[in-house]
């Protein structure tokens, strides 16, 4: 059994609602940055190809090992990093430079 954790990506749907898509589409329209919470929240985050690699050579493992397995990224990002990391948009010339703040996601519990 493995576990996947926050995967991104070419193809990604622009409105599916994850942090990447969302960091993504706004950025591109020159919108605000959402971060939920203080920003201090952490996660990892993995390209896609690999965790495809993480099945591949999780699915040639020997029987024995059962899992579960985690896949995804052993370094966390702080989401308030993500708009300084962003000021200065590639192809853009310009800065993400503002940023709205909510307590919790919308029709969601709290989560750190």
């Amino acid at each position: 059994m493995t576990r996947i954790f926050n995967t991104y990506g070419p193809r990604m749907h622009p409105m599916d609602g994850r942090v990447v898509s969302n960091f993504i589409v706004q950025a591109l329209r020159d919108e605000p940055i959402t971060i939920y919470g203080d920003g201090s929240q952490t996660r990892s985050f993995c390209y896609v190809t690999d965790l495809i690699d993480g099945f591949v050579r999780f699915m040639a493992t020997p029987k024995d090992v059962i899992g579960p397995i985690n896949l995804g990224n052993r370094w966390n990002t702080r989401f308030s990093n993500w708009r300084r990391r962003s000021s200065g948009s590639p192809g853009r010339g310009r800065s993400c430079g503002a940023c709205r703040c909510l307590r919790t996601i919308p029709g969601s519990a709290a989560r750190t």
